[in-house]
């Protein structure tokens, strides 16, 4: 589920809201907002086209876990999506190249807010 936009990253180029399959965003001015978050089906097209990586959709799409934003910059969580299959700057390869399991099943306390 999407979990956090990033409003100091977030350059207001719409591309989250047009390539969203459920409609979860709004636009208020220049930023996105989840208006209909319950909707989000976690298919990380979101965080996938975001050019600034100002998005991080949790791995659980069922629940909110509640993150905290500097957490997931510490950890390189925010935007992380996009390096992971291969579209991000510096991208190493792609997921299909490699083992992906750990993006999703390992998240610890230290992401929580």
């Amino acid at each position: 589920m999407i979990e956090l936009i990033s409003v100091e990253r977030c350059v207001g180029c719409k591309l989250c809201t047009k390539v969203c399959p459920t409609n979860v965003f709004e636009m208020q001015g220049k930023i996105p907002v989840l208006a209909r978050q319950e909707d989000c089906q976690t298919c990380f097209m979101c965080e996938a086209y975001c050019p600034v990586d100002a998005l991080y959709v949790a791995p659980q799409a069922d629940q909110l876990i509640g993150v905290s934003e500097e957490a997931l910059i510490q950890t390189g969580l925010l935007g992380s999506w996009r390096a992971e299959i291969g579209w991000g700057p510096g991208a190493n390869g792609s997921m299909a190249e490699r083992d992906t399991t750990p993006y999703f099943e390992v998240f610890t306390e230290q992401y929580r807010t």
